[in-house]
């Protein structure tokens, strides 16, 4: 288990904490990810969500080809369905939903048409298309299960990083993800009581490691080592803890990419409460992508499992203490001179006083008061813009 310092707080009789969710930025990107998952895409350890990409890998090649070669093969007797033979193929593979649309964009085609048509006569237009487009040397992966599927259709210089490779990356810092080590599935916050329980048993509902046929998907906290960082205005502390998440896709369909950050909780429908110096790296599958890979994303995600909390705790400290505002024209100044408009300027201070009660007057009062005042951004451009502001006067202060 990793070592580090950590500043514990309180907690109750269940074993959970207090947290104050009023600050901070509210993040729902794996709120999405667990709402668009099915069943079959949740996994409830490490180790099982290893074992099903590493599989799929073991069963996959990829051959390099000329687009012109390839030959869409279609039955009448089975008009819903249709099958391409590679050059050098053993037998036809079967494009998934995926592949099928990154093979009717290389000839610009409308995927979502010929989906709608009987397989021979959106066959008969695929053809046409590879036949006709100039031709081009294209990356397969195609797996075998059962039968042999075309998974992806990209680039020659495609450079793929595996999704198991991602999963590997993790286990070495978080073990099977269960509470083996400090890196787990997160907990749940309960709304009525404002209470953070970081014990909740693992199960289809509660898991945040998803993987699908084109992606993979992992978020894990280490919220049994909650962490203070100054005090509440009741005077109870305000505590955090870490997270990371990760992501990955194999077959083209994103960046391989990795967020860390502090945060104050997890609710049910998984979104991030009071996140805190959020940072985030991503990498697209170009050419040199696994040297990158190995080299930038990996250890940034071990040294950030090791890191000491310190700068952190420190940095929240010394925006807490850096007073820049004493009077109403102070915080006026403070926050035109920045670029927020005069409406936006009248709210964040109106803000800070509701949930303060008190007038914002330092760094770190000012940073609440903007992210707050940006999660009612209705588009996301403006509230990213905000919080990109209030992202850089905290780093100023630390």
């Amino acid at each position: 288990m990793t070592n580090f310092e950590t500043l514990d707080g309180r907690r109750d009789a269940s074993g959970g904490y207090n947290v104050d969710i009023s600050r901070g930025e509210r993040i729902g990107r794996v709120s999405s990810e667990w709402f668009s998952r099915p069943d079959d895409e949740r996994y409830l350890s490490l180790s099982e969500l290893y074992a099903s990409v590493k599989g799929r890998a073991e069963r996959s090649r990829t051959r390099t080809v000329e687009s012109a070669a390839i030959r869409v093969e279609a039955h009448r007797d089975d008009p819903e369905n249709l099958a391409l033979i590679l050059p050098e193929a053993d037998a036809p593979v079967a494009p998934t939903h995926w592949s099928f649309g990154q093979l009717a964009s290389l000839v610009s085609a409308p995927a979502a048409y010929l989906r709608q048509l009987p397989a021979p006569l959106a066959g008969i237009n695929l053809q046409y298309g590879l036949t006709s487009h100039r031709a081009e040397q294209i990356k397969t992966l195609e797996t075998e299960d059962g039968r042999t599927e075309l998974r992806a259709v990209t680039g020659p210089d495609y450079g793929r990083i595996y999704d198991h490779e991602l999963v590997a990356a993790v286990q070495k810092i978080a073990g099977n993800g269960t509470g083996d080590t400090r890196w787990k599935v997160p907990g749940t916050l309960d709304w009525s009581s404002g209470v953070y329980n970081p014990m909740v048993d693992i199960t289809k509902d509660t898991t945040t490691l998803y993987a699908s046929d084109r992606d993979v998907f992992l978020f894990l906290v280490d919220d049994m080592n909650p962490i203070e960082a100054g005090k509440l205005p009741d005077g109870s502390p305000d505590l955090y803890f870490r997270g990371f998440y990760c992501w990955n896709s194999e077959v083209g369909a994103k960046t391989l990419g990795i967020a860390s950050f502090y945060l104050r909780a997890v609710c049910q429908n998984r979104n991030l409460w009071g996140v805190e110096d959020f940072q985030e790296i991503s990498i697209r599958h170009s050419k040199y992508a696994a040297n990158r890979f190995a080299h930038e994303a990996a250890p940034a995600l071990t040294r950030f499992a090791d890191s000491s909390p310190r700068p952190f705790v420190e940095g929240i400290r010394a925006a807490r203490e850096r007073i820049v505002a004493r009077s109403d024209d102070d915080r006026t100044d403070f926050l035109r001179k920045r670029g927020f408009s005069k409406a936006e300027t009248a709210r964040i201070v109106e803000t800070v006083l509701a949930e303060e009660g008190r007038p914002p007057e330092s760094v770190f009062d000012f940073v609440q008061g903007i992210t707050a005042v940006a999660r009612s951004k209705p588009q996301q451009d403006a509230r990213l813009e905000m919080e990109g502001k209030a992202k850089k006067l905290l780093e100023r202060a630390a």
